[in-house]
């Protein structure tokens, strides 16, 4: 049976009656189909029968329990197919008409490699859209190297950015590539979606090869850069917690060891800031009545400024910021934003159902559509827990499926 939550999930929002087949693995790809699962998409996840995506083993797991899997793969539902074996191939040829997408994010040219070639899928499904998300893309020189979210981020050039001046480069402690490649791929199969729903023919239009690379997705955030360089000759490099495009940008520390990150860019603000540390004489003087000439003397106006946190402790110094209102916040962990009454009243931690947890949290469903209120989708699925209703839908008795289990095929 299929859970209640689930069935209403995929009913509603806006894209509702979309189904995509995920057999991507680890974080990236199932990321993308899980922001789909999120706006209403019925989702199935395709795994191998030995259950062995890297993400079941990732940390943060309990036990036997995969912490990891469960957030990042809800809503969706589970079977299990081998596809590499001449059943399992079979198999999933037939499955294809029954979907709208195929995500898949093996390196480039493996389907083709496994019989599953753009041609051969197509044949099966002329309407399909295949998202391919892979490290770098389906052509060029690098486009058959494996890749993971640290890789993507060193070569975007997106860690470069991150870190002190004069010190190593900074990778943060999560796959921030991954998750960003994510999103594109979301946006990628909505875009194709609209495209598709555009076309008063849909019939008449040829399914879609969405060719995502993860380090071009982090590259297209780090939009003036290269502009930067060509015209101004500059490499921009590490500047620590500093912004060194706008200021004051930076991070403080109180003195009861707080962090606070503060943004007072604009001049309105710059002159409200002055006010809150006692100092509106600092609107007045010349070397930082614009933006363009604070950047020029960030040094001594950052000393001026982490000089008054560093007198205070936080909660003085945060009493004074939003007294002038300020754009700033204490570098919150996950216990702050649970217990932060903001995130509390707008929901922001959901609880997926369970069945071995009862619940666990997870972020909410981002953005939010009016006239559209699904409830929290249900955890990841356990290893081939659907394939009795998936394989069912398409007509293979439970014998059959049984056949194909002891052969390793489901």
């Amino acid at each position: 049976m299929q859970d209640t939550a689930a069935q209403t999930s995929r009913g509603a929002g806006p894209l509702a009656g979309i189904r995509i087949l995920d057999m991507a693995t680890v974080v990236a790809a199932p990321f993308a189909s899980t922001l789909c699962a999120d706006m209403g998409a019925d989702v199935v996840k395709l795994e191998l029968p030995d259950g062995s995506d890297p993400l079941r083993g990732l940390a943060p797991v309990k036990g036997d329990l995969p912490l990891y899997w469960k957030v990042t793969n809800r809503g969706k539902r589970g079977i299990t197919l081998d596809v590499r074996k001449p059943e399992g191939r079979a198999l999933f040829l037939r499955l294809l008409p029954e979907f709208d997408v195929l995500v898949e994010n093996f390196r480039t040219g493996t389907l083709d490699r496994w019989g599953l070639d753009l041609a051969t899928l197509h044949a099966a499904n002329p309407r399909l859209t295949v998202l391919r998300l892979t490290g770098f893309g389906q052509t060029g020189p690098y486009a058959g190297r494996a890749g993971f979210a640290r890789v993507f981020e060193a070569m975007s050039g997106f860690t470069n950015l991150a870190g002190e001046p004069g010190r190593a480069p900074l990778h943060m402690n999560y796959p921030m590539g991954d998750m960003i490649a994510g999103l594109f791929g979301g946006f990628a199969i909505a875009a194709a979606v609209a495209e598709r729903r555009r076309d008063a023919a849909g019939a008449a239009m040829p399914g879609r090869e969405i060719d995502l690379s993860a380090t071009e997705a982090l590259f297209r955030l780090l939009e003036p850069l290269a502009v930067e360089h060509e015209q101004l000759g500059q490499v921009r490099q590490r500047a620590g917690n500093r912004a060194t495009y706008t200021a004051p940008s930076n991070m403080y520390a109180t003195a009861d060891g707080h962090w606070v990150s503060l943004v007072a860019s604009s001049d309105p603000i710059f002159r409200r800031l002055c006010a809150a540390l006692g100092r509106p004489e600092m609107a007045l003087d010349a070397r930082y009545g614009s933006n363009p000439s604070r950047v020029r003397h960030i040094d001594t106006l950052d000393a001026e400024i982490a000089a008054w946190f560093a007198a205070r402790a936080y909660a003085d110094a945060a009493a004074a910021l939003a007294a002038h209102e300020i754009p700033f916040s204490k570098i919150f962990t996950i216990a702050d934003i649970l217990d932060d009454p903001h995130f509390q009243a707008r929901g922001a931690v959901v609880r997926l159902p369970d069945p071995d947890l009862g619940s666990v949290p997870a972020p909410c469903v981002v953005p939010r559509f009016s006239g559209h209120d699904a409830p929290a989708p249900r955890s990841g699925p356990a290893v081939g827990e659907h394939n009795a209703d998936i394989y069912g839908a398409l007509g293979l008795a439970p014998q059959a499926l049984e056949r194909l289990r002891s052969q390793g095929v489901i």
